[in-house]
């Protein structure tokens, strides 16, 4: 096995810990399932949670590592996240959430959103270079422990941030479009979109 058994085992409640913490991602989800329903919410955990997949393996590879020693490119990577989550943020003002005046969001398009985020989001780069090592056994193969613990934390976040999509999808469903409660929810979507932005903008990633 590429993975110690107890290793594993001491694993997986701290990643669950770690997934059940509010953060960005399940913020992310929260937004996409109040604007496009629960589809779209577990879509878009599932984005996320491929987007962990890649992290985790660049991570395996150590290509993350090497991208952490240039700080330019990491400051690419980060202001490209903060500008698509602000053209997230407009797009939802924009467009009523629920009713027949409102179109609704493809899952496809929630999962495209949820890996774009995840993957420019320089944090997560970080977290996993830090975190995901300690539980690594160095005269063990480092990508098969890599993808393992990866496969751990995106399983874990899919079903919880899902859950989170899911039950805001619930708050959309009833709404009518152009409502008060429709513009309310889509301003509090777009909220969330601007303030995840302004949290990635001002967090230095070193």
């Amino acid at each position: 096995m590429s993975v110690d058994l107890i290793v594993l085992l001491a694993f997986v409640p701290a990643g669950l810990a770690l997934n059940l913490t509010p953060g960005a991602d399940m913020m992310f989800c929260l937004a996409q399932g109040l604007r496009g329903g629960a589809r779209p919410g577990w879509a878009a955990s599932a984005g996320i949670a491929a987007g962990g997949l890649v992290h985790a393996a660049l991570a395996g590879l150590g290509l993350s590592a090497l991208l952490a020693t240039f700080p330019a490119a990491f400051e690419a990577i980060r202001w490209g996240g903060v500008a698509y989550l602000l053209w997230l943020a407009v797009k939802t003002l924009r467009a009523p959430i629920g009713g027949p005046q409102g179109k609704g969001l493809r899952p496809a398009q929630a999962f495209v959103q949820g890996f774009a985020v995840n993957m420019t989001n320089p944090k997560v780069i970080l977290f996993i270079l830090a975190f995901v090592p300690q539980f690594v056994t160095p005269d063990r193969a480092i990508l098969p422990q890599f993808l393992i613990f990866g496969m751990v934390l995106s399983l874990g976040g899919l079903v919880i941030n899902g859950l989170v999509g899911q039950f805001a999808g619930y708050l959309r469903a009833g709404l009518t479009g152009g409502s008060v409660a429709d513009r309310v929810l889509r301003w509090l979507s777009a909220t969330l979109f601007a303030g995840l932005a302004v949290r990635l903008a001002l967090t230095s990633t070193r």
